[in-house]
């Protein structure tokens, strides 16, 4: 159900630039933390997007005051900020890049959104929510994200880059085979040609207890001249 206004709502201009200035610091909040770890859509990002959208609901709640004074009409006050929720949506899009097979910026495109959000809600006049949004999206980023990664990479196998050395003319086939023999996924293969040396270099997941079983493994290939994994 949607708020009709038939009176003209006003707003002082202490209170506007107070809250424009909230929607400032909250927005530059969330944008210092992705500037401080270089992501595509920083400090001046954030804060931008925050306070445009605390305008754009400011505008849409009280900047129809004439209007609605002089014709008697109605103003939903929604309806405007209704439309940062899709709006902001292609500003996070432009922050999602594919590299190959990964995606990075979707965590920076989330942000944004959030901070849109964080802006109507610091335009609307609802400061303890924006607040407790601002410092719970600052807790994500910030030590939840380091306790999610050392609970899951506990469970996830590491990647490492595995160098096979064997004469020319060398096939990669008994490489892979005793990798994948025991329990190694190799995720990709290099081969490379240097004077009287063949070089075979593998991608694989594995966990750090079999890191010596595999070199071993490696090793005990006929014709391997030498095995290391690269740093």
């Amino acid at each position: 159900m949607h708020l009709f206004l038939s009176a003209a709502p006003t707003l002082a201009w202490p209170h506007v630039l107070a809250r424009l200035s909230v929607a400032a610091g909250l927005g530059g909040a969330v944008g210092f933390e992705r500037e401080w770890r270089e992501r595509q859509a920083g400090l001046r990002t954030h804060l931008v997007v925050c306070v445009g959208a605390a305008l754009f609901t400011l505008v849409s709640a009280y900047g129809f005051a004439d209007v609605i004074e002089q014709g008697g009409a109605t103003v939903d006050p929604t309806r405007i900020a209704a439309q940062i929720v899709t709006g902001i949506g292609f500003l996070g899009a432009g922050a999602i890049i594919r590299q190959g097979a990964s995606v990075r910026g979707l965590t920076t495109a989330a942000t944004l959104w959030l901070v849109a959000g964080i802006g109507m809600a610091v335009g609307a006049g609802f400061y303890a929510a924006a607040l407790f949004a601002t410092v719970g999206v600052l807790l994500t980023l910030g030590p939840l994200r380091l306790v999610a990664y050392r609970v899951v990479s506990r469970w996830r196998p590491s990647t490492r880059r595995l160098i096979v050395d064997v004469p020319v003319g060398g096939s990669p086939v008994p490489v892979l085979e005793t990798v994948e023999r025991h329990g190694v996924r190799v995720t990709s293969l290099e081969i490379a040609q240097e004077g009287d040396r063949r070089s075979f270099a593998l991608d694989v997941e594995l966990a750090q207890a079999h890191a010596p079983e595999v070199v071993a493994a490696v090793g005990e290939i006929d014709g391997v001249i030498e095995v290391r994994w690269s740093e």
